[in-house]
């Protein structure tokens, strides 16, 4: 139960901010308390919706999953959010799952109850679903990936008035950025690819202020009012809330003080709110003067950079697993078919699919550590270095305070540079990690273009394996059904080679103390990750997965195949076995039967020699 009185409680949730205290009363007498343990849902996904909640205490996280059953995380919810609001208008389908993080108390509302409560006292009704109807459609507006215009949240019709060096701008009210990041908008419509395409980095620049914060309160730069008004806004920006304000492009002039100023301004707008001071008045709490203080955009944006690299490089290595272990599984499947082996597109010798596929499963191995080793490079950080490394405007103490107050918020063992003057212009290590990225994508492109080869035809071609039919592939040849997912993998591969390019083009135009382009390495690397993340998911749901063997069509080839005449070698010499591989090739006949007619090994010592299941092994000779 929370402590606090209900009217006073209930006054503080938005839906019911309308009511008069007659009608606050009629709503709390109705209000039906739960608690729900940690990872105890509140609601899943496709269920009805039957009960508004009201979060009296705790913490509840809202989710989606994917259509391969990984969760999404949308937003985390506390105390005074309500969740489940559209059941009060109708009992469609939950198309989000709730799930308490710790122990948890709403007040519950079910929405037969408030049908009644509509029915005696209409217009109380009627208040509350029109706060209803403003928050879905608010929500409805944040759940889009980008902000296409600045009038797609356009809201009240009311501004607030901002200044900059520039001069003043009317901002809309309802927006949490301010007058600096309006004018990134105008100036840089780039890419069409904003902030909030990419949570692991907001998360990260929220880390770093977060830190921040706290090193100004110990050192008594701060007031605690103030630091902690910052700090719980970053908070709830870490947990997903506020992200569709961050609007700038990903590329952007400036170093990424569009980005930084983008985080100032809604950190700022967000304390205020905490604060109980209006969006805007930043004499209370100042996007450069408090979030900013001690820092600079050259020392903000490559840490926050950093950090949100590591943490990507965790779930695509995770991903990149998932991909490891589904051709590790064709591998065993395989093991017992035998196929012909082949160099240079030209028959070679004999060996199993399943080596085939373990061959795919150990090389894409080699890349976990290779990922793992060059995102290590990306714990050392420049943060307390300020403009060019030197720290000025910093106290000489906030360096390693903020260093452990980012190394506790973030759980990583991050460093502070040895030299902050280079490290602030160095951009070796995105380099690097690119080039790790570039790799894993070197080898799915080739794994790919294997795929396609082995199920080519199906009736001129290879054919030895199949691949699931995922469409039809031609608007004018009926029947053809052509390998899409290795395709889209390939161009997945070709992009992630050409930001590679970018990013070494990027870091070599570093002049004197720092690399303006830091913001096209970021988008660079975070566009590599994300593709070879879909695109490796893709292709093990969509193809590796469904793989099926043609096993006769296989052995087949290798039965009537003169590759397997290098098994006699070690017996009968390379220049004899040139001449026998000749003769099959001229006559068409079986290399089995030429040896046999010219007596040059008995029956049975060619059957054993020529046994496929003993050429895709190493075998002891008779005379060692």
């Amino acid at each position: 139960m929370t402590s606090e009185p209900v009217d006073r409680f209930i006054s503080r949730i938005e839906l019911f901010r309308d009511l008069d205290k007659a009608e606050s009363e009629l709503i709390t007498s109705h209000f039906d308390e739960k608690t729900f343990k940690k990872n105890e849902y509140l609601f899943q996904e496709n269920s009805p919706r039957k009960y508004l909640y009201i979060i009296a205490g705790g913490e509840v996280e809202l989710f989606k999953r994917t259509p391969f059953g990984e969760e999404k995380r949308l937003s985390v919810f506390g105390k005074y959010d309500f969740l489940g609001e559209g059941s009060l208008m109708d009992e469609y389908p939950h198309s989000t799952s709730a799930r308490a993080m710790s122990k948890t108390t709403v007040f519950a509302i079910s929405r037969d109850t408030f049908a009644r409560i509509f029915s005696t006292q209409p217009a109380t009704g009627a208040k509350i679903l029109s706060r209803v109807a403003r928050v879905i459609s608010r929500r409805m507006r944040q759940t889009s990936t980008r902000v296409v215009n600045i009038a797609a949240t356009y809201v009240s019709g009311r501004t607030r008035k901002e200044h900059d060096l520039l001069g003043e701008r009317d901002v809309p009210y309802e927006f949490y950025y301010g007058i600096q990041t309006l004018r990134a908008l105008e100036n840089f419509n780039i890419s069409g690819i904003s902030l909030s395409h990419f949570p692991v980095l907001i998360e990260a620049l929220a880390m770093v202020k977060m830190a921040a914060a706290r090193a100004n309160f110990d050192l008594g730069l701060l007031l605690k009012p103030v630091a902690e008004a910052i700090i719980r806004a970053c908070t709830e920006i870490i947990n997903g809330r506020f992200h569709s304000q961050f609007v700038v492009d990903m590329i952007q002039g400036g170093a990424g003080t569009s980005t930084n100023m983008n985080t100032n301004e809604v950190i700022a707008n967000r304390a205020l709110e905490i604060l109980g001071y209006e969006k805007g008045d930043y004499k209370h709490c100042h996007p450069n003067n408090h979030v900013n203080l001690s820092q600079s955009t050259n020392d903000v944006y490559p840490t926050a950079l950093h950090i949100a690299l590591i943490n990507s490089n965790e779930k695509l290595i995770e991903v990149l697993k998932n991909l490891i272990s589904a051709f590790r599984e064709k591998s065993r499947q395989f093991a017992h078919v035998i196929k012909m082996g082949r160099t240079q597109l030209q028959d070679a010798v004999p060996m199993t699919l399943g080596q085939s596929f373990e061959a795919y499963a150990i090389t894409l191995g080699e890349e976990i550590e290779r990922l793992a080793q060059n995102a290590r490079l990306f714990l050392e950080v420049n943060l307390g270095g300020t403009a060019i490394g030197t720290g000025i405007a910093a106290d000489p103490r906030y360096g390693e305070r903020v260093i452990n107050h980012l190394r506790e918020i973030s759980g990583l063992d991050i460093i502070l540079a040895p030299n902050l003057v280079e490290a602030t212009q160095d951009t070796g290590a995105f380099v690097m990690y690119s080039s790790a990225t570039k790799r894993l994508a070197v080898k799915l492109s080739k794994l790919s273009n294997d795929l396609r080869l082995l199920s080519s035809g199906p009736r001129a071609g290879l054919n030895e394996i199949n691949l699931p039919a995922m469409q039809p592939g031609s608007s004018i040849m009926p029947g053809k059904v052509n390998p899409v997912i290795p395709e889209v993998v390939n161009q997945v591969a070709f992009t992630v080679i050409g930001n590679d390019l970018t990013v070494t083009m990027a870091a070599e135009a570093g002049q004197l103390e720092l690399n303006t382009m830091e913001p096209v390495i970021a988008h660079s690397i975070f566009e590599s990750i994300e593709m070879l993340k879909n695109g490796m998911v893709t292709l093990m749901h969509r193809c590796v997965e469904g793989i099926t063997a043609n096993e006769e069509i296989c052995r087949r080839m290798v039965e009537n195949n003169i590759g397997p005449v290098t098994a006699l070698v070690p017996v009968l010499g390379y220049e004899v076995c040139t001449d026998l591989a000749r003769e099959a090739l001229e006559t068409n006949r079986g290399v089995y039967d030429i040896v046999l007619e010219r007596k040059l090994i008995s029956k049975k010592e060619l059957d054993k020699l020529l046994t496929p299941e003993r050429m895709v092994t190493p075998q002891k000779r008779n005379d060692q």
